[in-house]
């Protein structure tokens, strides 16, 4: 894990909060922080746990990861991959079985990539065939 990075942390957070147009004690109660311990955060003061990172996230409606990458808990691959799975599991469209079904054929493609060592994503699809005239 890596160390936290809490002065852009703080900085994220200021920018996030004022997006929002909450002031600190907006954001503070929203959160259950108090309101100096959220001015410590956004001077880079205090570093928060993944706890308040995610009750901070809840009350700025984003997510919790987004967080987690600005502090240097998670790596940014790593939050995508979570937002990834996070979107198929939200889908209504389709049932718990293709879900799984879903998330299985990511995960070979993922690992496929690592094995071929590819970087973003691996290789391009093969090209389309022509159109056929008929």
């Amino acid at each position: 894990m890596a160390s936290l990075n809490v002065g852009n942390l703080g900085e994220y957070l200021r920018e996030q909060r004022r997006g929002a147009r909450l002031s600190l004690r907006q954001l503070a109660e929203a959160a259950g922080v108090s309101n100096p311990y959220l001015s410590q955060i956004e001077r880079g003061l205090r570093k928060p746990s993944a706890d308040i990172l995610q009750q901070l996230a809840k009350a700025l409606r984003i997510s919790a990861e987004t967080l987690y990458v600005q502090a240097g808990m998670l790596d940014e691959r790593e939050r995508e991959e979570l937002e990834t799975r996070a979107v198929i599991l939200a889908d209504p469209s389709i049932n718990e079985r293709q879900k799984q079904v879903l998330l299985q054929i990511y995960d070979s493609f993922r690992k496929e990539n690592v094995a071929d060592g590819a970087e973003g994503g691996g290789s391009e699809a093969p090209p389309a065939p022509p159109p056929r005239s008929d």
